[in-house]
């Protein structure tokens, strides 16, 4: 049993999220950015978020992601379960037939009970209280976003326009010419 990419991403996107969001809504580029998620990852992710009420989307312009509901009301449970993440340390997802035909696994209590507290640790911790300790840590979130929709802060460098003949009959045509 271990928790997979997928909660981890979907916590570490609201973290990010939770962080920036009185600057506005925050676009997904910029969290993918910044915690080096595959956008179109961090898309499916927001999508199931978005379905359970955890965020919210603006479009257009300046548009992107705010929370759904206050940090403080958001537990690391309420993302986890959101994005389907199965949290279960019995063999049999919880249906008593750990052993198939021969019946009962002897330590199926013991797995179920592990379930239970990791539930119970994962709804005691809020979102807000994982932003306060990245802001306990110094983590700047001042000053313009890292990256802002598909636009580059790099120059567009345009290609030379060439004007000289690109073949031999094309030079023998100007040579005709002259």
């Amino acid at each position: 049993m271990r928790l997979t990419t997928k909660g981890r991403f979907a916590v570490t996107a609201m973290i990010d999220l939770a962080l920036r969001q009185d600057s506005g809504p925050v676009a997904l580029a910029a969290i993918s950015h910044r915690q080096n998620i595959s956008l179109s990852y961090l898309e499916q992710l927001f999508g199931k978020l978005r379905r359970k009420d955890l965020v919210e989307s603006t479009r257009g312009p300046g548009g992107g992601y705010s929370l759904g509901r206050k940090a403080a009301d958001i537990t690391v449970a309420d993302i986890i379960f959101s994005v389907d993440e199965p949290l279960d340390a019995t063999h049999c997802n919880g249906q008593q037939n750990c052993q198939g035909e021969s019946g009962y696994c002897m330590t199926h209590d013991l797995w179920t009970s592990l379930n239970e507290h990791m539930v119970q640790f994962l709804d005691s911790i809020t979102l807000q209280k994982l932003v306060d300790e990245q802001r306990a840590r110094g983590v700047d979130v001042s000053g313009k976003p890292a990256i802002r929709r598909a636009i580059s802060d790099e120059p567009v460098v345009r290609p030379m326009r060439v004007t000289a003949p690109n073949s031999v009959f094309a030079l023998g045509g100007v040579a005709r010419k002259a």
